[in-house]
């Protein structure tokens, strides 16, 4: 008999999105919906609608992982001049899924507020590249960023990183390598309710198991497509999985949100916690009643407007613009 664990209700404006999310979005993704989920998912971001933001884009192939092309595209206002901020941008989508515009509609708002420059990375995605290739191939466009930041209009002192669900994960992980391999030093991370722990051990797991968005189930396919058979034993990276690291000292500051209704909820508090109890600054918010990526799902909703506000406020006092 299966055994029902108590958990906090979903926000009540967000629970009706729900409802008519569960005809579209099943709760629990499995391995054999990959290819679904690829095609149901691609990047919304068009060059009329960036053209329309007053915003352009081109498109550069740089070396990533073992030298293999990967694409970049720098994003910035028409016109841009001097040295503005700059965002390094890694994509959600659970390992598996997702391109390089997915998920923009969070950061384009800093490009045009603070005439940033923004890169955004196609990494390679699990299980046909496998860790390390994702984390590998988003510190190498991070290493082209940092090394052109003069040349593609960015002030390399306001050089953040910002990344959601899996990218968040992966931000995460190319700080921990930027500090370790002595690369380049982000004046912040935005960790925007980040996949962080591949060892499905925490109670907002077990609470949201076959309800909500990208539940238990989904998130064990994620990480076993991107770690195979190590997923959960001792043989993982803490670049791959972030929680697992015992030293987080000499990070950048860091942003942290997420919703108190999903799976991700207990690895991103606890982080935020080992981020404090090694000396780095960080803000964590946690929203009530909010499901997985719910201001993207939801953003006419209160709850999104009170998350993107929050975000928007911190990176707006960490570029200083």
């Amino acid at each position: 008999m299966s055994v029902t664990v108590p958990r906090p209700p979903f926000d009540p404006e967000l629970e009706a999105v729900l409802a008519v999310l569960k005809d579209e979005i099943p709760p629990t993704l499995t391995a054999d919906m990959i290819p679904d989920i690829r095609r149901a998912a691609p990047g919304v971001i068009t060059d009329e609608m960036l053209s329309d933001s007053g915003l352009t884009r081109r498109d550069v192939t740089i070396p990533g992982y073992l030298g293999d092309e990967i694409t970049v595209s720098v994003i910035a206002c028409r016109g841009h001049q001097g040295f503005g901020p700059g965002i390094y941008h890694t994509h959600g989508g659970g390992m598996v899924s997702g391109d390089r515009f997915a998920g923009l509609a969070q950061v384009l708002p800093w490009v045009v507020e603070h005439d940033a420059v923004l890169v955004t990375v196609e990494y390679r995605l699990a299980p046909e590249h496998p860790d390390p290739y994702p984390v590998e191939d988003c510190y190498a466009g991070l290493l082209w960023t940092a090394e052109h930041a003069r040349e593609l209009g960015m002030d390399p002192g306001r050089l953040i990183i910002a990344g959601q669900s899996a990218g968040g994960g992966i931000a995460a992980g190319i700080a921990l390598m930027a500090r370790d391999r002595r690369g380049p030093a982000p004046a912040g991370q935005v960790l925007i309710y980040p996949m962080l722990d591949d060892r499905d051990r925490t109670v907002s797991s077990a609470q949201f198991d076959a309800v909500g968005v990208w539940d238990r189930g989904s998130n064990v396919m994620g990480w076993t497509a991107l770690l195979g058979e190590r997923r959960g034993t001792g043989d993982v990276s803490v670049y791959a999985a972030p929680a697992r690291a015992r030293d987080l000292t000499g990070l950048p500051p860091a942003f942290i949100d997420c919703g108190s209704a999903e799976v991700f909820r207990d690895e991103d508090v606890a982080y935020a916690t080992a981020l404090w109890h090694a000396g780095v600054q960080a803000e964590l918010h946690i929203w009530p009643g909010g499901f997985h990526g719910f201001d993207l799902a939801a953003p006419h909703t209160a709850l999104a407007h009170a998350m993107t506000a929050a975000r928007n406020a911190w990176v707006a006092r960490t570029l200083g613009s």
